[in-house]
């Protein structure tokens, strides 16, 4: 394998850019042996690995053969190339560059009876990541992400899904377009909202469903209120007022879950 010492390398600059600058319309950036490891297995395209020299001999050995198999560029680099590439203060020992999934409004909609989350001006991306693999978890069946929304295939929103965002599809998208997509298969849409809606155990999730969150500060942007069907609440007791969005979306995905007889009984083996 070619090996990297340089700072000044341009691949190092191109690892660099994408960790700082966040994914682009083409590439993302994965960090750690278990995101490479879930992009191989969703036959995700992989251009380059790197990997740290020191590790590339023991654990990461057999990470790196299957990269090579399947057509990715594969380098070993310096501790101090590691330390620049990664965006992570401790590097696990690699980072690599794959082709940035795109999936059209119409595959997001696509699985019927549709259960999709539209997020807006969801800005966290920690929050995003772990939405989208409360998706799958819940068996929804797309996510959104406005354009407000962080990217969900930027480096911090993919370590939250942690692999979630391969296998569901996730676009981002306009309100508007989002919503006429909805409509289009006829699912109902919710609109998540802290008080005075439609108590979360008492909404019909079992049809196809659009569930929309925003943010925790502003909530949602009074078009997306408007659009809705129904105004959706999870009940709390004491003084919260809200949840965080991420916990919020995993409660509304698995009371759907539940109602669609989705939940396992037990955990599977």
């Amino acid at each position: 394998m070619e090996r990297i010492s340089s700072r000044h390398n341009p691949l190092v600059k191109r690892f660099r850019d994408l960790a700082r600058l966040g994914a682009s319309d083409a590439a993302i950036l994965l960090d750690g042996q278990h995101l490479v490891e879930e992009a191989i297995a969703a036959e995700l395209p992989i251009e380059v690995a790197a990997f740290s020299e020191k590790h590339v001999q023991g654990r990461l050995v057999t990470l790196a053969a299957s990269t090579r198999r399947v057509g990715a560029k594969t380098v070993t680099v310096t501790d101090q190339v590691l330390a620049a590439i990664s965006p992570v203060q401790q590097p696990s020992g690699v980072v690599a560059i794959a082709r940035r999934p795109a999936p059209s409004l119409e595959q997001v909609f696509a699985k019927r009876p549709q259960l999709v989350v539209l997020l807006s001006e969801v800005q966290d991306p920690g929050n995003v990541g772990a939405i989208v693999r409360a998706a799958e978890g819940c068996g929804a069946t797309g996510v959104v992400a406005g354009i407000a929304t962080a990217d969900p295939f930027g480096w911090k929103a993919l370590r939250g899904a942690m692999g979630s965002a391969f296998r569901v599809p996730v676009a981002r998208s306009r309100i508007e377009p989002a919503l006429e997509a909805a409509r289009a298969c006829g699912a109902r849409v919710f609109a998540t909202v802290p008080r005075d809606g439609t108590p979360l155990p008492a909404c019909d999730l079992r049809g196809p469903s659009a569930i929309v969150l925003g943010s925790e500060g502003g909530g949602l942007p009074a078009a997306w209120l408007a659009a809705s069907d129904e105004r959706l609440t999870i009940p709390m007791r004491g003084q919260v007022e809200s949840l965080n969005v991420a916990v919020a979306a995993a409660l509304v995905l698995y009371e759907a879950s539940r109602q669609r007889g989705n939940v396992p009984l037990a955990y599977p083996r």
